[in-house]
């Protein structure tokens, strides 16, 4: 399978659980849900479109920091209490779903971070032996 595939694949992948993580909060009463919550749909539309039209560095960077968030949302939310029997989120509906949401979040976006920092550096090593002249 191609790589680009992969990373385009596991940001997508990202973003969806990314929304549903966010809309879990919402429905917990961890996040408010008023108007303040839409500020994450630029965010979303931008790692969209880096992810789907942007080729090249742009689309990368875009993905390797969308990546780096889908990573910082388990390690946030599993800091502290975390998310165990001693949490606020043991005893309510839904709790194996935001668990298995923060646990996959962060393998996509690990997986993203690896595979988006090998594009970028197969990139530089492209442009860097195109520059070369060949050797007579």
């Amino acid at each position: 399978m191609k790589r680009n595939l992969l990373l385009t694949s596991a940001s997508l992948f990202s973003i969806l659980l990314f929304t549903f993580h966010l809309t879990d909060d919402i429905v917990h009463g961890w996040e408010p849900g008023t108007l303040r919550t839409l500020y994450a749909l630029p965010i979303l539309v931008l790692w969209l479109y880096g992810t789907l039209l942007l080729r090249g560095l742009s689309g990368y960077i875009i993905m390797l920091v969308g990546g780096l968030l889908s990573l910082g949302i388990p390690a946030i939310h599993m800091s502290g209490r975390g998310v165990g029997t001693a949490s606020r989120v043991a005893n309510t509906s839904g709790h194996h779903f935001f668990v298995w949401t923060l646990l996959m979040l962060g393998l996509s976006g690990l997986f993203a971070i690896v595979l988006a920092v090998q594009g970028l550096w197969r990139r530089e090593w492209r442009q860097l032996s195109a520059e070369r002249p060949i050797a007579e």
